[in-house]
């Protein structure tokens, strides 16, 4: 699932080469990844892009005050095109759910894999109008967030840090691999609830925010889009990473597998040599 680092790379491409240009089209292939009908996406062509902006996950374009907002979920992702294909886009069972088309002949795919379908695609007048934005908690690389704020956010929070930091009424864009790579450089368990920290914990736990997601979104600033993914794995010192040495420590990453999702973490680093239960990972790794 592509998050904050990515998502900002992604902003700043589109930005680089859309604004001043026109939409001309927005082709649906899939009705599905629509969910608003007025105004209908029609309403887009002819429009002056002006700006492309992130909010959290979600892109969006702002085509002289009307904006085009994705959220490319967890299997959605922009396919870039110098020369848009001369085909219409039809619906069937293509993966490419959307195709916006721009007055320079350049445009963009928005394809989604497999059969969970997430991959959600807005047009509205004001972005706060879509419900993810509306919700959305602070942004950590906000100017206006500070060490202050984020004590509060923890403050009196029962909840298991891993959790806290994906939930996005907490926090804006960060998912389940900067959350495992967070914790790693924070040298905590996921499993640790928030409200439990001490002031030291919390102050190294907002440091490795900071740290981890600048470092990314550095790292992924003027890669086009087709090479973020592979930049962004690259990058993870424990996420993804089940089996292999910590690179700090060099003891082995485990995992925690949970019905639809997992996380990774180093026992030695993180919970003082313990490992984590998880019925079907922690007796292969011991």
């Amino acid at each position: 699932m592509p998050e904050l680092p990515e998502v900002q790379a992604l902003a700043d491409f589109l930005r680089g080469r859309i604004v001043d240009q026109a939409i001309t089209a927005v082709e649906l292939g899939s009705i599905s990844v629509l969910k608003t009908y007025d105004p209908a996406p029609q309403a887009l062509s002819g429009l002056l892009v002006s700006d492309v902006q992130r909010h959290g996950k979600f892109v969006d374009i702002d085509a002289d005050g009307l904006h085009l907002v994705f959220h490319l979920a967890r299997a959605g992702w922009l396919r870039w095109s110098e020369e848009a294909p001369k085909a219409l886009l039809k619906p069937g069972r293509s993966p490419i759910a959307m195709r916006v088309r721009f007055s320079d002949g350049s445009g963009f795919d928005l394809t989604e894999a497999g059969t969970k379908k997430g991959l959600a695609a807005y047009v509205v007048h004001d972005p706060a109008d879509v419900p993810g934005i509306a919700s959305l908690g602070p942004d950590p690389l906000a100017d206006d967030f500070d060490l202050a704020g984020f004590r509060a956010l923890l403050e009196g929070k029962r909840t298991q840090i891993k959790g806290l930091l994906r939930d996005q009424s907490v926090l804006a864009g960060v998912g389940n691999a900067y959350s495992d790579e967070v914790l790693h450089a924070a040298k905590l368990s996921p499993f640790a609830l928030a409200s439990s920290l001490d002031d030291e914990e919390i102050e190294r736990l907002f440091a490795a925010l900071q740290e981890t997601l600048r470092g990314a979104v550095a790292a992924a600033a003027g890669k086009p889009a087709a090479e973020l993914k592979d930049a962004k794995r690259a990058g993870m010192r424990v996420h993804g990473r089940t089996g292999e040495q910590c690179p700090v420590c060099g003891d082995v990453v485990r995992e925690v597998s949970f019905a639809d999702s997992s996380l990774q973490y180093c026992a030695t680093c993180q919970t003082g040599g313990k490992p984590l239960a998880d019925r079907r990972m922690s007796r292969l790794l011991k």
